[in-house]
């Protein structure tokens, strides 16, 4: 499965989302392990298996053994820090934010990649999963080590439109 297979399971209301999709790989603003990255990351964070399989299969070509490893890695850890800090976020009980999280990160001082790449694909699944927090963080890293505007804004609108395309697969059904 690929892209294209993906795109041919899409609805005809889902017409915006294949042309999305497509340019997705023509895209030339981020490299090509940030882009396919992003594909891993995005598509394991969309929670939907079809998607997951369709940009895993797209991105294998692409990425080191390493690579991929790390961009799942971002999905995973981003699943467990995304929903702690968006609580400590949202909580009116501000003791929380004091409290030591407790939580392994390892995998994010050792991704195994570039670290910036790491950083750009944990910024995209915690928009995925509607972390604030974590979005001002790793935005924050991103900029400071010389990522633009124009590079996050790249990786959020991969994230929209492969959560668009979980979403247009399950309204279909």
């Amino acid at each position: 499965m690929s892209i294209d297979s993906l795109k041919s399971q899409l609805a005809n209301f889902a017409k915006d989302v294949r042309l999305n999709l497509s340019s997705m790989s023509t895209d030339e603003s981020l490299s090509v392990q940030q882009k396919y990255g992003l594909m891993v990351a995005c598509g394991i964070a969309s929670r939907n298996k079809q998607v997951k399989d369709a940009l895993i299969a797209e991105a294998a070509p692409h990425l080191s053994d390493e690579a991929m490893d790390a961009a799942k890695a971002a999905a995973t850890i981003m699943g467990m820090n995304n929903i702690y800090y968006r609580f400590v976020h949202l909580s009116a009980n501000k003791q929380y934010g004091t409290m030591p999280a407790k939580l392994r990160m390892n995998v994010i001082g050792k991704p195994g990649v570039d670290k910036v790449d790491f950083e750009l694909w944990s910024l995209a699944v915690s928009a995925i999963n509607g972390c604030g927090m974590c979005i001002d963080s790793h935005e924050a890293i991103l900029r400071k080590e010389g990522i633009t505007a124009e590079m996050v804004q790249t990786a959020v609108r991969f994230a929209s439109i492969i959560q668009s395309a979980a979403i247009a697969l399950e309204a279909a059904e």
